[in-house]
């Protein structure tokens, strides 16, 4: 593997990974932003714990390792302290992150369309203004050419434009071979979150009684986390957010039909035609199915 790529902007910082030291058992949840992270993290709670009313706490429990806003030091020790199996959380490529070859690494994925829209609320319902030239509520069209204009890394990567989530598929694919890569789909895990939960019980190792793993399911369901938002938003309660609830704010796929220009469908229709084969695309796009809900 080629030296690691650094990936440093205003949020993160991949070099805190640098003080930690991996378990085999460990558990990695890998993706661009806004496409499926807390629901991933959700779900591999409740496998681990077999518990439908376990506390997620996942900016504690399960945290986002790059992010400069807290120091890493307490981060580490706390993880280092932790004397059963671990999960953590990044929004780094897997170019940029340490592989370990046992741990586990789970990458999720999402219409690049649906992430970039989603994001634009998600920056609207943050309290910091380090991005508002990027998502300008009063220009979406400036908002959408930084989308396809976005470098993968620096400070354009914490963004989230397109570059960064083919960074994020590219690296992705090329390790997918690997029994220790695996890579899910939004669309998917609306499509069938049981398929989901027996997929990754599978790959895990964490099997329950049916009867269980429907109540599982249940609590994973995107209806409940949204009524429950304060429990299972990151940071959900202690104000790092305008709103919880928000953080889940629809769930659904599409978004952005009827929102963009022919134009600018023609712009994101070059750029993925360029860097994506017809069968990647379909993937990216829209899951294993290959095509729209």
């Amino acid at each position: 593997m080629p030296q690691r790529k650094l990936y440093l902007g205003p949020l993160t910082d991949n070099r805190r990974w640098d003080h930690l030291t991996l378990r085999p058992d460990d558990i990695i949840v890998v993706t661009p932003p806004k496409s499926g992270t807390t629901w991933m993290q959700t779900i591999i709670a409740l496998l681990l714990s077999g518990d439908p009313e376990v506390e997620t706490e996942l900016m504690v429990k399960m945290p986002w390792v790059d992010i400069r806003l807290r120091d890493m030091a307490p981060i580490a020790d706390h993880l280092e302290a932790m004397p059963h199996r671990r999960s953590m959380k990044s929004h780094t490529p897997l170019d940029g992150l340490p592989l370990h070859p046992q741990a586990q690494y789970i990458c999720v994925f999402r219409h690049p369309l649906d992430t970039h829209f989603s994001m634009r609320r998600h920056m609207q319902n943050m309290p910091i203004s380090w991005f508002d030239h990027w998502f300008p509520q009063d220009d979406p069209d400036t908002t959408f050419r930084r989308f396809l204009d976005g470098g993968a890394e620096g400070f354009d990567g914490d963004a989230a434009p397109l570059a960064h989530i083919l960074r994020h598929f590219h690296c992705a694919k090329a390790m997918a071979e690997r029994p220790n890569v695996t890579l899910f789909h939004y669309a998917d895990m609306t499509r069938d979150l049981p398929a989901t939960f027996d997929k990754l019980a599978n790959l895990l190792g964490t099997p329950h009684p049916h009867a269980l793993m429907q109540r599982l399911i249940q609590t994973a369901s995107f209806d409940h986390m949204k009524s429950n938002a304060a429990r299972f938003a990151p940071s959900g309660g202690k104000g790092m957010m305008r709103s919880d609830s928000d953080f889940f704010h629809s769930g659904s796929s599409g978004k952005w039909q009827g929102k963009l220009t022919a134009d600018q469908l023609s712009a994101y229709d070059s750029i993925m035609q360029a860097a994506l084969t017809e069968d990647e695309r379909a993937w990216l796009e829209y899951g294993n199915t290959k095509t729209p809900a």
